[in-house]
């Protein structure tokens, strides 16, 4: 249970301090920048995982979840769980937003500036580019390291500040479900939910592929990766 806490309370900050931050800037004037919101996701998330990475991994996103499932390192059960504990935990965070900021329009929901079509493949790349950065410094099913942290934030500072505008640079379904359900903007949910999911999924496939996912336990595993008994025992090799 406590590693569904963790994915609650981790999902909950990354979406109240991320859209606050564009709730906050549109009623300033622009006084956070554009920069200064795609720095505040990033930092949540590197926030995060150093918090809570040593519990649940720090997923804080149905479609890294997702990843981890499809490359055999979390269950359907755990799956599951941190799926419904991370979408909760953006809705919590986006109707405490909607009491605090009732006027505001859109609450930080993702809208696309572009036809449904190109934001759903920015979504898919965006998406996959995460995942497999993740999938290459997490250490079992879990975001921890002493640089996974600045690796995986930077990712997601960057992803969000070049394709911030066009897009929103969800990469989460759960990020994009919470604001969209507070403020009533369902238009383009499903583009967010499903676009990160199969870019998650192309990630996962494109890792196997190049054999940076998977180990055979009769090969020894460069020297960046380290084969630990239980990863052998289930076909995979883990970053350390």
């Amino acid at each position: 249970m406590n590693k569904y806490i963790s994915e609650f309370i981790g999902t909950f900050v990354l979406v109240f301090v991320g859209t606050g931050a564009i709730i906050a800037n549109d009623a300033s004037l622009g006084a956070i920048t554009h920069v200064g919101i795609s720095l505040t996701f990033g930092f949540a998330v590197l926030a995060m995982i150093y918090t809570i990475g040593d519990i649940s991994g720090a997923h804080i996103n149905p479609a890294v979840s997702f990843a981890f499932f499809l490359s055999g390192r979390l269950s359907l059960k755990d799956t599951f769980g941190y799926s419904t504990a991370q979408v909760l935990g953006a809705l919590i965070a986006s109707f405490s937003l909607l009491l605090l900021m009732p006027a505001h329009a859109t609450l930080g929901a993702t809208l696309p500036t572009v036809t449904p079509l190109k934001a759903f493949v920015f979504e898919v790349i965006l998406t996959y580019i995460l995942v497999f950065v993740i999938s290459r410094v997490a250490s079992g099913a879990k975001e921890k390291g002493f640089m996974a942290g600045v690796a995986i934030g930077c990712t997601v500072a960057l992803a969000a500040l070049f394709a911030g505008p066009i897009t929103g640079a969800s990469m989460n379904p759960a990020r994009s479900i919470g604001p969209a359900l507070a403020a009533g903007r369902l238009e383009h949910l499903w583009l967010y939910i499903v676009a990160p999911m199969l870019g998650a999924a192309l990630a996962v496939l494109s890792l196997k592929m190049i054999g940076l996912e998977c180990c055979p336990d009769s090969q020894t595993c460069d020297n960046s990766i380290v084969a630990d008994p239980d990863c052998i025992a289930n076909g995979l090799r883990r970053q350390v």
